[in-house]
C-alpha cells in the first residue's frame, strides 16, 4: 500500500445503513478504500458484505449515510452510473457469454461507422489492448467458454477494466481456481495495485487474505466489527471477530446437556466425499446427541449436510443409517429412511412462498408417503395445527401464505415441516440465520429438547456460541475438509477457534 495515499481516500463510505422488510442489513457501517491498496472485506453469510458492495456499485440504494469518491459526494442510482465513475465489479460467477468469442465479450456494443457498420477490426484491436493490460495472450476469436475457468476470470477482469477504472471489486474471484491459477491472478492484482488501483477483495480463504491484502475489514450481522492492517491481526483474532459472541441470552435458556451419554448409532459415514466439493470424511451420529459443524464460510459445512442427506451425490465412501446401507442415497430415500433436512437458504430451498403454512408443513410428509397417497385435508389441518402450537408459530391460522411471516416464524415452519415427518435424524443447516434473538433462543432450546427425546441431530452453524451451547460433540471443518472433533468439557470457543485456524493460529 502506498504510504502517500493514506491522507487521500479513493472511497469513503460513512454511517451506511440499509434495511429490508424485517431485516436490518447494515447499521452505521464505515468503509474506507485507498489508492494502491488491496482491502479484504470479510464476514460470514448474512454479515452484510454483499449489501455494502451493492450500495458502493449502484446496485442498491442506501437508506442512510454518505459515499465520497476522491473527496466528492456521490449517489449512484445504477451500476452504470458507478461504472461511469470508475467503479467496476467482477463476481464469482463469471458474467460472460460462453458461446461468444472473447472479442465479442470484451467489446459488446462496439462502435459503428457513419453507415452503422460494426468495425470488427477495431473491436479485435480493442480486445487485445484490454487483455494486454493483464499480460494475457490468447486467441480472441475463440469462444470464451473454450478456455479454462482461470482464463475466463481474467477475461472478466479485462472486461471490467476501462481506461478510467479506479476501483475494482473482486467478489470471490478464486473460488474456482487452483493454486497456480490463483498465483497468476494475484500477480495481476499486485500489478494493478502498483498502478494505483484501489481493490476490494472478498473471499473466505484466510491464507489468501494474508497473502494479498493490505488491510482487512470484518462485518458481522450488519455491523462493522473492525478494520485492521493485515500485518497486525493474528489469524485467531480475525476468526474470533468473524464468528463473534452474542448468545449469552440463549445459553441462559438452555436445559443442561444430557449426562447419560449418547444412545445407539443412528448414522455412520466412512470416507464419504465428493471431488472438488468436500474431502472424504468420517462421521457418526447417535440417538440423543447433537453434533455441531463448525468452520468458516466455505469450509464445507453445508456440503457435509447435503452429502449426508443425498442432496449432493457422493463419489466416494459409504453411508449407513440404522444399519442399512444408504450409500448413494437420494433425498427421497433419505426421507423414507427417517432423515429430515432443513436447508440454509429457507426462501430458495426451504419454503414455497405462495403456499400456505399448512401446505409447506405437509411437503416432506407428503413426499415421504408418495404423491399418489394424498393426506386428507382434515388430517393435514390437524398436523399443521399441532406443529404451529408446538413451535409457537405466530399466525392467525394455518392458511396464511408463508411469505407473509417474519424470518423467525418462517424458520419455524421449515422446522415444522421436517418434524412432521417424524424423523429419527435431523440435519439443520444454519437454523437461526436472520432471525431475532427471541426466536433464536427458542430454536436452540428446541434443538436440545429434541435431543433429550432421543433424536440424532447434525447442526451446521456459523454462530460459534450457538455451536458451544447446543452441541455434545463438534466436528470442525477447514477448507472443505473435516480436520477434527471436540467433545464434552473440551467444547469451548477457544478450542474451536484454534482448530479452525490450524496449528499456525498465532501466525500471520
Amino acid at each position: 500500500m502506498n504510504a502517500t495515499a493514506i491522507d487521500k481516500p479513493r472511497v469513503e463510505m460513512r454511517s451506511i445503513g440499509k434495511s429490508f422488510p424485517g431485516v436490518r442489513a447494515l447499521s452505521n457501517v464505515d468503509f474506507t478504500l485507498y489508492p494502491g491498496e488491496v482491502h479484504a472485506l470479510l464476514g460470514e453469510n448474512g454479515a452484510g458484505k454483499s449489501t455494502l458492495i451493492k450500495i458502493l456499485t449502484g446496485a442498491l440504494n442506501r437508506d442512510a449515510g454518505e459515499i465520497r469518491l476522491d473527496g466528492k459526494a456521490v449517489n449512484f442510482n445504477s451500476t452504470g452510473e458507478a461504472q461511469a465513475h470508475g467503479i467496476s465489479t467482477v463476481y464469482q460467477e463469471v458474467n460472460l457469454i460462453p458461446a461468444m468469442s472473447v472479442t465479442k465479450n470484451l467489446t459488446l456494443g462496439p462502435s459503428r461507422d457513419a453507415l452503422g457498420v460494426i468495425s470488427w477490426g477495431k473491436a479485435r484491436k480493442r480486445a487485445r489492448e484490454k487483455l494486454s493490460r493483464l499480460k494475457l495472450n490468447i486467441d480472441t476469436e475463440q469462444p470464451v467458454g473454450s478456455f479454462s475457468v482461470a482464463v475466463q476470470q481474467l477475461v472478466a477482469i479485462a472486461h471490467a477494466l476501462d481506461d478510467d477504472t479506479s476501483v475494482l471489486v473482486l467478489d470471490e474471484p478464486t473460488a474456482s481456481l487452483d493454486a497456480q491459477e490463483t498465483a497468476t491472478l494475484f500477480a495481476i492484482i499486485r500489478d494493478l495495485k502498483a498502478r494505483g488501483m484501489a481493490i476490494v477483495f472478498i473471499t473466505h480463504f484466510l491464507d489468501q487474505v494474508y497473502e494479498i491484502s493490505d488491510r482487512i475489514s470484518v462485518l458481522r450481522n450488519g455491523n462493522l466489527v473492525g478494520t485492521h492492517m493485515a500485518s497486525e491481526i493474528s489469524r485467531q483474532d480475525l476468526i474470533s471477530e468473524m464468528i463473534g459472541r452474542e448468545l449469552g441470552e440463549v445459553e441462559a435458556t438452555l436445559a443442561h446437556k444430557a449426562e447419560s451419554g449418547p444412545g445407539k448409532q443412528k448414522l455412520v459415514a466412512r470416507d464419504l466425499g465428493r471431488k472438488r466439493t468436500l474431502k472424504p470424511f468420517d462421521l457418526t451420529l447417535h440417538a440423543g446427541e447433537v453434533v455441531g459443524l463448525a468452520g468458516l464460510l466455505g469450509s464445507g459445512r453445508t456440503e457435509m449436510t447435503k452429502l449426508v442427506f443425498g442432496a449432493i451425490r457422493s463419489d466416494s465412501g459409504e453411508l449407513h443409517v440404522d444399519g442399512q446401507d444408504m450409500s448413494g442415497a437420494t433425498p427421497r430415500r433419505s426421507l423414507a429412511s427417517g432423515i429430515a433436512f432443513c436447508p440454509e437458504d429457507r426462501k430458495a430451498e426451504g419454503l414455497v412462498g405462495d403456499l400456505s403454512i399448512r401446505e409447506n408443513i405437509m411437503l416432506s410428509m407428503q413426499a415421504k408417503r408418495g404423491w399418489l397417497r394424498q393426506l386428507p385435508r382434515r388430517e393435514q389441518e390437524k398436523i399443521a395445527g399441532e406443529m404451529i402450537r408446538a413451535l409457537g408459530i405466530a399466525t392467525p391460522d394455518a392458511e396464511k401464505p408463508v411469505r407473509q411471516l417474519s424470518g423467525g416464524n418462517q424458520q419455524k415452519v421449515v422446522l415444522a415441516r421436517a418434524l412432521a415427518s417424524n424423523p429419527g435424524i435431523l440435519l439443520l443447516d444454519e437454523p437461526t440465520r436472520g432471525i431475532d434473538v427471541g426466536a433464536h433462543a427458542e430454536i436452540i432450546t428446541l434443538i436440545r429438547k429434541l435431543c433429550n427425546e432421543g433424536m440424532a441431530l447434525l447442526v451446521a452453524s456459523s454462530e460459534l456460541d450457538e455451536i458451544v451451547a447446543a452441541s455434545d460433540r463438534v466436528a470442525v471443518l477447514r477448507d472443505r475438509e473435516k480436520v477434527g472433533e471436540i467433545d464434552g468439557a473440551d467444547i469451548n470457543r477457544d478450542n474451536i477457534i484454534r482448530m479452525i485456524a490450524g496449528d499456525d493460529s498465532g501466525q500471520h
